[in-house]
């Protein structure tokens, strides 16, 4: 029997978007004492026998409900722990119908699995009163002495942040070393030092970076900041167990989260400070629906909870350069302009022939080995080279006609992993035993492009005695000694060199630029940037093969222009972030009937339907950033209404429910 006065409102754990939307039960008098909001429950949906989990979103007085017939009431309460806040829980309502998705797979994505064993010892410690760093954050003299942060004036960005600004912060280049002998890039110095400072403050702060090369430089320079129990750390390459005990960690009192994309959700007790680095990076687009990115979140949970935004970057995305032009972010540059050396090389041909087949300029291969050799100024040491792709040949084509080689089998396209390796295919990994071109039946190849590890083979002839090291996917390096060596690294995987490298060479620009997506030159500029940034002082940074006004911008320091003037072509353009997108892929007549499902009125056009592939298309509604609500709720409707309508079921299966054929993303990273 349900409890007289108590009503659950719970949302269920369903992917159904008919099914998004709070249902009301009745709380039993057996569990009564233990329904509370956030809960993890078991509720029964539409008949006793089919059981589904859910959450407590809030419990009402039994009055406040119009239904006036018998509730069903809660199954079961699965934990007494509450894992759900109220802050989590709206952020993922609001982004869920911002982006018309559903707020479970945003919730999915927030609370991690249940793990029963590390559940039980957090409740005991809270029971006893003692949750992890609780104690030792309330007491003043375990709170940790705040340094002020450097090359902003004088406590310019610390008073932003108490203020609780919303900020695009430049960070300055260069690495330092931790008091524990680590080195790591400036920016992670800067950025946590501002999260300790807002800890030391009684608030708690999240640090949200694109993977965890930059979340392991973040770790090593908390260590000497704060105590190790009031650093959370949220990583996808920790177990389940792992992920949830950080989880329950957050929410234990104030702390200082620190992870990839879902530590934006993570439950910050009293959140005063909200961090993004490198806000452009891809790898902050989500890939799972409702394909929220991490900026985005971190936009919407600051203006419902407060406290400061941090977007920081070594340049700045042209997404946050709206925001600083309509005068919703407010600019912060270092006090003192600070920026690479930087030098712009023709791809002219090298007069050593080592050099010429490592693709290396005459003015970069000067670069490399006076940093090689050193000089009664500059002792020698590690050189960074940065390459486009990773891998021997990533591809190869016919010797004779110049094509690119395919794969006899699926037509994907083939490369060699290794010197003297049989060619493979990209696609379905099949050996080319007996390849031979489809266009003039020749049965050679050369190879076209030089991967990280055929580079590494070159340079190592052209400076033998020098150890080679290579930075890739495949060949994971954090960090490299102040030694003399040479480091060819695919673009964001470059190591952080003890003391900084003495040269960095940018090798492949002009097939970086080559690539077909909107954002490729500002995607450019920060795999430079970054790469420059672990520079020493002083140590030159040449780009290769570029010219032209990027290059330009990247050897002046102008990056804020350059962010301006691509912000006014695509404004001109109505490019994305100028206004914004959603595609709407599927069958033809359901894409037709989403469109028409939006008003007209509120879109500027609409792009389509363009022809995916046999049985799919897609269309692109462009809109305004203002009408993004309206054209969500719509596209939403048409989501509903495609999920529920049942077609008719082949024979053996009854009640059978085709899966649905409509696919909506909004701010799709893959068009722009």
């Amino acid at each position: 029997m349900a409890a007289a006065g108590r009503v659950a409102r719970i949302v269920i754990d369903s992917a159904l978007p008919q099914l998004d939307h709070l249902f009301d039960y009745g709380v039993p008098d057996a569990l009564d004492a233990d329904v509370h909001p956030g809960v993890r429950v078991k509720v029964p949906l539409r008949t006793g026998a089919r059981m589904v989990s859910g959450y407590v979103v809030e419990v009402l007085p039994r009055e406040q409900i119009d239904f006036e017939g018998e509730l069903t009431p809660i199954d079961q309460v699965v934990s007494t722990a509450r894992v759900l806040t109220p802050a989590v829980w709206a952020l993922a309502r609001k982004l869920a119908d911002r982006s018309a998705g559903t707020a479970n797979d945003i919730l999915r994505f927030a609370v991690p699995p249940r793990s029963v064993r590390v559940e039980k010892a957090w409740l005991t410690a809270q029971e006893a009163g003692r949750e992890a760093g609780r104690e030792a954050h309330a007491s003043a003299s375990a709170r940790p002495s705040v340094a002020p942060i450097g090359g902003y004036g004088d406590g310019l960005l610390e008073s932003a942040i108490a203020a609780g600004e919303r900020v695009a912060l430049r960070t300055m280049p260069g690495v330092v070393r931790t008091p524990e002998g680590e080195w790591v890039g400036q920016w992670a110095v800067t950025l946590a030092g501002a999260a300790v400072a807002c800890w030391a403050s009684g608030k708690s702060a999240i640090i949200a970076v694109p993977d965890y090369r930059d979340l392991d430089q973040l770790a090593a320079t908390l260590v000497a900041l704060a105590p190790a129990d009031a650093v959370v750390r949220v990583d996808g390459r920790q177990t389940d167990s792992e992920r949830y005990k950080a989880f329950l960690g957050a929410l234990s009192g104030p702390r200082i989260v620190i992870g990839s994309q879902s530590a934006v959700y993570a439950p910050a007790d009293d959140l005063g400070l909200l961090i993004v680095w490198n806000d452009g990076d891809p790898l902050h687009a989500a890939r799972q629906a409702p394909y929220i990115h991490t900026r985005d979140a971190a936009l919407v949970r600051q203006e419902q909870q407060g406290g400061a935004l941090v977007l920081a970057g070594r340049i700045r995305s042209v997404e946050a350069q709206r925001l600083v032009e309509l005068g919703w972010l407010r600019a912060v540059d270092p006090e003192r302009a600070v920026w690479p050396k930087v030098i712009l090389s023709a791809n002219q041909t090298a007069e050593e022939p080592v050099a010429r087949a490592a693709r290396i300029p005459s003015v970069a291969w000067r670069t490399a080995r006076a940093a090689l050799e050193g000089d009664e100024m500059t002792p020698a040491g590690p050189v960074l080279i940065q390459v486009a792709r990773p891998g021997y040949a990533p591809q190869i084509a016919c010797a004779k006609c110049g094509q690119a080689a395919r794969c006899n089998r699926c037509t994907g396209p083939l490369g060699q992993r290794r010197a003297g390796g049989v060619p493979s295919c990209g696609w379905c990994g099949a050996l080319a035993t007996n390849w031979h071109c489809d266009h003039c039946e020749h049965d050679r190849f050369r190879l076209v492009t030089l991967g990280s590890g055929r580079t590494a083979e070159e340079l190592g002839r052209a400076f033998p005695g020098v150890r080679v090291i290579v930075a890739d996917g495949e060949h994971p390096v954090q960090s490299v000694p102040d030694a003399r060596a040479i480091v060819v690294a695919t673009r964001g995987a470059e190591p952080v060199a003890a003391g900084g490298y003495r040269a960095v060479l940018l090798l492949d620009g002009e097939r970086m630029l080559a690539r077909e997506t909107l954002g490729v030159a500002e995607d450019c500029l920060r795999w430079w940037t970054n790469a420059a940034g672990l520079a020493a002082p002083g140590a030159p940074t040449v780009l290769v093969g570029v010219s032209g006004g990027l290059a330009r911008d990247f050897a002046t320091g102008r990056v804020a222009e350059f962010a301006h003037a691509e912000l006014a072509d695509r404004r001109a353009l109505h490019f994305p972030p100028a206004v914004r997108l959603a595609s709407i892929a599927g069958a033809p007549d359901v894409v037709d009937a989403a469109v028409a499902a939006v008003d007209p009125a509120l879109l500027i056009d609409v792009l389509g339907p363009a022809t995916v592939d046999d049985a799919t298309v897609r269309a692109i509604l462009r809109f305004e950033y203002a009408k993004g609500q309206d054209v969500a709720t719509a596209v939403r409707g048409a989501i509903v209404r495609n999920a529920s309508k049942r077609r008719k079921a082949p024979a053996g299966k009854t009640g059978f429910r085709p899966a649905p054929t409509l696919r909506v993303q909004f701010d799709d990273p893959d068009i722009i």
